[in-house]
């Protein structure tokens, strides 16, 4: 009987997707000046899970990075930044740790736009 519910507590503390929208747009102003220019150049879309065969993910970069330009292509799309809306939700249910974690998973998805690996970005903190 407890674990339902906290369940249904969980279920209850969702936001509705205007919310989470508006949550998202939040934590982009709060993107550090030097990236503000480089998030200027990908489109932000919000999902409600990724692909099951992706696994569980919180966000998703597809694009070219910045450092190599040589790979973009005729009739390519523009660099995206996926944010995966139920696992952040799960994850995090008090509204100023979701903000925090927007803010570091859009951070972390714009460094793979800016050429930079996974331990680039642990070592930063974003990992």
């Amino acid at each position: 009987m407890i674990v339902w519910s906290r369940v249904e507590l969980r279920l209850h503390t969702m936001m509705h997707a205007d919310e989470f929208e508006d949550t998202v747009d939040f934590a982009l102003g709060l993107v550090p000046e030097p990236f503000q220019q480089a998030l200027g150049e990908v489109a932000v879309l919000i999902e409600d899970n990724a692909p099951p065969s992706m696994g569980r993910l919180y966000g998703l970069y597809q694009g070219v990075p910045r450092t190599h330009p040589e790979s973009r292509g005729f009739g390519q799309l523009p660099p995206r930044i996926t944010i995966y809306r139920r696992p952040l939700e799960r994850d995090f249910p008090d509204r100023q740790r979701l903000i925090g974690q927007i803010c570091v998973t859009v951070l972390h998805e714009l460094g793979h736009h800016l050429g930079m690996n996974e331990q680039q970005l642990r070592d930063l903190g974003y990992g």
